[in-house]
This record gives C-alpha cells, structure tokens and sequence, in this order.
C-alpha cells in the first residue's frame, strides 16, 4: 500500500503533533485496505486530553510563523494591479473559501471529509478584485463555536500583545496575524463576538459590520441570522477603506451619528479597572471626544425591558444562546452525528447544548430577540451611537480552568449579544490598557450606519492620547 501525506516529512521533521496534523487532511490513500478515519481514529486513541494540550503548547514554532498564526501560510493569490487596497497583504481565516484548496474550518475532520473549494469566497475575491493580496489562510476555533481562540489540534495561536494570555476567537489566527505585524489587515468571521472580542484582547481596530452588509457567499456558516464577515487593522484608515470594499452600498444607512449614548449596565460588567481605564482615556480627551460625538447621555439600556423578563443584559445572554444554538444545530448537526468529531472542552459541551434545543424554546427565544431588536432600533434612532466595554476585561490567562472561562463567558457573551441580537454594527477601538493589556471600546450604531462607525473610529484614534495604540 502506497500513502502519500501532504507535508508529512516537514511536519514530523519538527515533531509538532499539533503541526502534523493538519497534514492528515490530504492524505491520499491509494489501496482500500486503510482508510483516513482508521488514521485519524488511531491517532486520536493515542493521546489524552492532557498529554495533547501539553504537546500543543511544547510545540515547536515555525520560523516563519512564529506566533502559530497560520494553518497555511503559504497559500498566495494576487491582488488586482489597481484598487484601494493595493500593495496591501491580507489574511483570511479558515472558514473562507479560496479555489483550489480545502477550507479547515478549525477541525480536521472538517478539512478530511470535505472536498477543495471550486470558487473563491465572494469577500475574499472582492479583496483580491481591490487589489491585495491573500498571504495565508488562519487558525480558528472548531466550527468558530467559541470566543477563546483555542484549538487542541493545532494548538493556540500565541497574543502578541498579551503574551501567556488568550488571543480570544473564533477569529483568533486573523487577529494574531494583524497584531504581529505581519499582514495590515484581515478577515474574520463574528457571530457572536469573533471579530470585536480578538481585537480588544490583541489591541487592535475590529469590525462586525451590519448583519447582512457583508457577502457571506463561500463562507462557513455558524448560525446565519448572526453571521457576518468582519475585519482587523491597526491602521483606521486601513479598516475604513476595507469598509469600501465589502460593505454593500446599497443597504447604507445613517451617514452622522451626534448623539453619544453612554450604556452604563454595559460598564457595570466590566471589571472596576477596564471601565476606569476606558472612562479615563475619554475624559482625558474630553472635549475633542464631544466634537466628535457631541455631550454623553449615560443610560440604561436593558432595564425598560424588565417586565418582559429581559431586564439584564444576562438575560439576553440567555436569548442569544438559545435561538444562535438551535441555528448552529441545524447548520452542523447532520455533519456532527455523521462524523462524532472529537471537539475540544467547551465545544463539545456547546454543541450537546445546541443540539438539546426545542422547537418551542427557540419561537420563544425568537419572540425576545425581536423585542430586543425593537428596542435597540428605537434607543439609537438614526443618529446614536452606544458606548461600551468591548469585553469584560483583558483577555484571561492561556489554560485557565473551563469553569472560570464558562463563567466569563457569560459576562463577555452579555456584552457581544446587543449588537448580534438587533444585528448592528459595532466596532472596536484599542484605547486603554490594564496592568499594560489591552481593553477596548466598542461603538454601536444603528443598521447601515457602518461607514458613519468607521469615519468617527479614524477621528477618533487621531486625537485619543496614549495609550490607544
């Protein structure tokens, strides 16, 4: 029997388990007698939980990629000789399609039981149509279920802003890449917090854009009534002009936000010192910050909702969980019956979750998250943009326990859920530092006023004092 394994020389040359792996996804089996499951099923038996995440984080890294940003660097497509964004280099995160070549999706079950891409995703090619170029595919969490940034399998891509500390997800490896300095810019994915939770715990600019503004055509799904495609930076005048370039300008909205709303039971689940941090980079630049967005008005966002059971942002934590579950099953459970993939801690448990949702509860959930949206649209009007913590807090230390990241996760969801429940916009801006780690703010606009979003993020970074970069 004659098997050939893409890279298996190169992969077992550094003896990286966590590397090597992903070479089990091209593994060409020319005589019937062994099978890519049988591979994967003897690998797998012959590593514990423990021994694997310990070899995971022994793993030797490649030179080129030193922060184990990359499934695939070497993938390369060229840009257009003209466009707004040429001479740039972007990254795409593994949930993207790029003709020719598999797409992960952060599982390599995933990567060996699908088939290459025929096309090229629509917001990859609309990059490469404006004139950069792809310089490598990223890692992600499994089926982008988590906001950590960890994967068993290949191992977890190292916070160059934090290190020792998550680079949070699922979006981890586009993040870590843009953070390092390797590429200006890079595309993710955020469902519930993909794209704005790595870019507060990496330090940089990141965007979920309007739900629907952005071609998800030859992109993974999560759950599709939240999914959108977003982008990193360090540069805002970087991100505004990607925003050119993906955002359909046909479902433009506001074009001038003046009226500053300030989410005070959005501040009060952040840690006391990210709040301080982020109150106190704002009054420092007071004035320049109220040219910009006029005088603050400090409100409560969720509490008009009491008597409808959703008067604490942990409540529509709890909506959000239900009706982006029961989507995540429908999207996956099939595949995930079919295959019985070993998923990583916390992804397991989520997708037993998912699949245990009824019909009944998600038409309930669903019934909450419309009144949600209606509230959200009428707080911002056409003219309001809400400030607010990005995450709880800089991003928690690489192997914490699963019960603290579980109860973190339930502050951090609570605060990612009210721009994915009414499908806003929202962005993040790296202004502050804790214990020198980045926290950021978020801004939230209302639908369509994406642009509007990206215009006062550049103006903003522009007159912010230190530190905000």
């Amino acid at each position: 029997m004659q098997v050939h394994v893409k890279g298996l020389e190169r992969s077992l040359s550094r003896a990286s388990p966590a590397r090597s792996f992903v070479s089990w996804g091209s593994v060409s089996l020319l005589a019937g007698r062994c099978s890519g499951l049988s591979i994967r099923q003897a690998y797998f038996r012959s590593f514990t939980w423990p021994r694997r995440r310990m070899q995971m984080q022994a793993n030797v890294n490649d030179p080129s990629d030193p922060y184990n940003a990359y499934i695939d660097k070497s993938l390369t497509v060229p840009g257009a000789a003209e466009g707004p964004l040429r001479g740039l280099s972007f990254a795409v995160k593994d949930l993207f399609d790029v003709a020719g070549h598999l797409t992960g999706f952060g599982n390599p079950i995933w990567l060996e039981t699908h088939s290459p891409a025929t096309r090229t995703a629509q917001a990859v090619q609309a990059l490469l149509d404006a004139g950069a170029t792809l310089c490598g595919k990223t890692h992600m969490d499994e089926l982008a279920y988590s906001l950590n940034g960890e994967n068993v399998h290949y191992g977890t891509p190292t916070n160059p802003a934090a290190p020792g500390r998550i680079p949070g997800g699922s979006s981890s490896g586009s993040a870590v890449a843009v953070a390092a300095g390797d590429v200006p810019l890079a595309l993710g994915s955020d469902t519930g917090g993909s794209v704005r939770v790595p870019a507060a715990y990496c330090g940089l600019l990141g965007i979920r854009p309007t739900w629907g503004r952005t071609n998800l055509t030859g992109a993974r799904p999560l759950a599709p009534s939240f999914d959108t495609a977003g982008w990193f930076a360090r540069d805002p005048a970087i991100l505004r002009t990607v925003g050119s370039v993906l955002l359909d300008p046909a479902s433009r909205g506001p074009l001038q936000l003046s009226r500053w709303l300030v989410a005070r039971d959005a501040f009060a689940l952040a840690d006391p010192p990210t709040g301080k941090a982020i109150y106190d980079v704002m009054s420092a630049n007071f004035t320049k910050v109220v040219e910009l967005l006029g005088n603050p008005t400090e409100i409560e966002v969720a509490s008009p909702l009491a008597q409808e059971g959703l008067g604490a942002f942990v409540d529509w934590m709890g909506v959000f969980r239900v009706c982006q579950g029961f989507e995540v099953w429908h999207e996956h459970g099939a595949w995930v019956t079919a295959h019985n993939p070993e998923f990583g801690p916390g992804i397991k448990e989520r997708f037993t979750m998912a699949a245990a949702i009824s019909r009944d509860q998600v038409e309930a959930a669903s019934v909450k998250r419309a009144r949600i949206r209606a509230h959200m649209l009428d707080l911002l009007g056409l003219d309001g943009v809400l400030a607010l913590p990005t995450t709880p807090g800089p991003a928690p230390l690489v192997n914490t326990p699963p019960a603290d990241l579980d109860a973190w996760r339930t502050r951090l969801i609570s605060l990612t859920s009210i721009a994915g429940l009414a499908g806003l916009p929202q962005v993040n801006l790296p202004i502050a530092r804790v214990d020198g780690l980045p926290v950021g703010l978020g801004l939230i606009g209302p639908p369509g006023s994406d642009e509007a979003l990206l215009e006062i993020t550049e103006n903003l970074m522009a007159v912010l004092t230190p530190p905000h970069q």
